[in-house]
C-alpha cells in the first residue's frame, strides 16, 4: 500500500546529542561489524556528542545478533522490528527515537562513506537545512541500478521542480526541525528533500563517495523505482490538494461534463446530417463510460489515500513493531501496528 507524508510528532526529547546517525538494516549480519568499525571513528574525530541508531527492520540472518555486541558501546542504540516493514519504516522508526539536533541517515551496506558525513555537518554550518549526497560515481550495475535511477530522478526534480541529482542516496543531513511534525510511509523517505524545500528549507546537494557492495545482496529493483514514481504522485496531489480537493475533484467533473457535452453533440450531428438514431451508434455510449471509468479510478485512489491517512491519525498506529530496544531509556512502546 502506497501511504503518504502526515503530521506527527516525535517521541524522545531532542537536543540531548549533537548528531544522530540512523542506519535501517535488513540482513546485514556481515556488514555490521565492519561499519562500525568505520563509523565510530569518524564520528569520534567529529569532536561532537553523537549517537548511532541501527533500526533492524525484521532481519532473518544474524543481524539482530551484531547489533546485540556492538551494542556494548552504549552510543550505539539499536530497535528490532517484529517483522520486515520497509525501509521507510525504519527511518521513522529512528527519527522517532532520535535525540540530535542532526539527523544523518545512512545505508548499512557499506557503500555510504562514514568519512562523508564531516562534509554533509559542514554544509549545514554554512547555514543550509538540508544536505542531500549525491552519489556522482557510482559503483553500481548500470542497467538495472544506475540507468533507471538517473531516469527515476530526472522525473522526479520534472515533476517536483526540486532539482536534485540522486534523490535515492540515504546518506544526508537534516536539521532536525525539518524531520519534526511529519510521519513517513511507503516510499516517502527519499521526498522528505522535496517537502522540505516546498516548506522553505535552504536546501544543497553535496559529491559523496560511493563504494561497491562487498556482503549481502542489494533490496533494490525496477520494482522499487515504480512504488517511488507513484509515490511521488500522491507527494505532489497531497502538497497542492491536501486542504482544497474540491479543485481536483471539481476539475474532473467539469472535465466529465465537457466530454459529455461534446458526445451529446456529436450524437445529435449523426442524427440531423446522417439521420442515425441515437439508438444506433455506441460512440458516444461507449467514450462516456470509458471516460468515466478512468476518471472514477483516479478519484477513487486519491480518496483512498486520504481516508488511509485519517484512520492512521485518527487511530494513533504505526507501520512498525517493536520487539526489543538496546541502550535506550525508555521501555518499547505498546504494539498498536497495522497488521496484514
Amino acid at each position: 500500500m502506497t501511504l503518504l507524508l502526515t503530521p506527527g510528532s516525535a517521541t524522545t526529547d531532542m537536543g540531548t546529542v549533537s548528531v544522530s546517525v540512523l542506519i535501517p538494516v535488513y540482513n546485514e549480519e556481515d556488514n555490521i561489524a565492519p561499519l562500525c568499525g568505520r563509523l565510530i571513528p569518524a564520528l569520534d574525530g567529529l569532536g561532537r556528542s553523537f549517537e548511532v541508531i541501527f533500526v533492524n527492520d525484521g532481519s532473518t540472518d544474524g543481524t539482530e545478533a551484531e547489533l546485540q555486541r556492538v551494542a556494548s558501546d552504549s552510543r550505539i542504540r539499536v530497535i528490532n522490528f517484529r517483522r520486515n516493514v520497509g525501509q521507510t519504516a525504519a527511518m521513522m522508526a529512528g527519527i522517532d527515537h532520535a535525540r540530535g539536533d542532526v539527523i544523518v541517515p545512512m545505508d548499512g551496506d557499506l557503500q555510504n562513506d562514514p568519512q562523508d558525513i564531516a562534509g554533509l555537518l559542514a554544509k549545514l554550518d554554512e547555514g543550509y537545512d538540508v544536505v542531500s549526497g549525491w552519489r556522482a560515481d557510482r559503483q553500481d550495475g548500470f542497467l538495472l541500478r544506475t540507468l533507471p535511477s538517473k531516469m527515476a530522478n530526472k522525473l522526479i526534480s520534472t515533476i517536483s521542480g526540486v532539482k536534485l541529482n540522486d534523490y535515492g542516496c540515504t546518506l544526508k543531513a537534516y536539521r532536525r526541525q525539518m524531520l519534526q511534525g511529519y510521519r513517513l510511509y511507503g516510499e516517502m523517505h527519499r521526498f522528505v528533500p522535496i517537502y522540505a524545500r516546498w516548506q522553505g528549507a535552504k536546501l544543497t546537494e553535496m559529491p559523496v563517495r560511493h563504494h561497491p557492495r562487498r556482503h549481502g545482496q542489494s533490496k533494490y529493483g525496477l520494482e522499487r523505482v515504480l512504488k517511488v514514481v507513484l509515490d511521488l504522485v500522491v507527494v505532489k496531489f497531497l502538497t497542492q490538494y491536501e486542504t482544497k480537493p474540491i479543485y481536483i475533484f471539481g476539475f474532473a467533473g467539469l472535465m466529465f461534463m465537457g466530454l459529455s457535452v461534446l458526445a451529446g453533440i456529436y450524437a445529435i450531428y449523426l442524427k440531423l446530417v446522417d439521420g442515425i438514431s441515437f439508438i444506433l451508434t455506441p460512440l458516444p455510449l461507449l467514450v462516456t463510460m470509458g471516460l468515466v471509468t478512468g476518471v472514477m479510478c483516479i478519484l477513487m485512489g486519491l480518496l483512498a489515500e486520504l481516508l488511509v491517512r485519517i484512520y492512521f491519525e485518527s487511530q494513533g498506529k504505526s507501520h512498525y513493531s517493536i520487539k526489543t530496544m538496546l541502550n535506550f531509556d525508555e521501555p518499547p512502546p505498546v504494539d498498536r501496528s497495522i497488521r496484514d
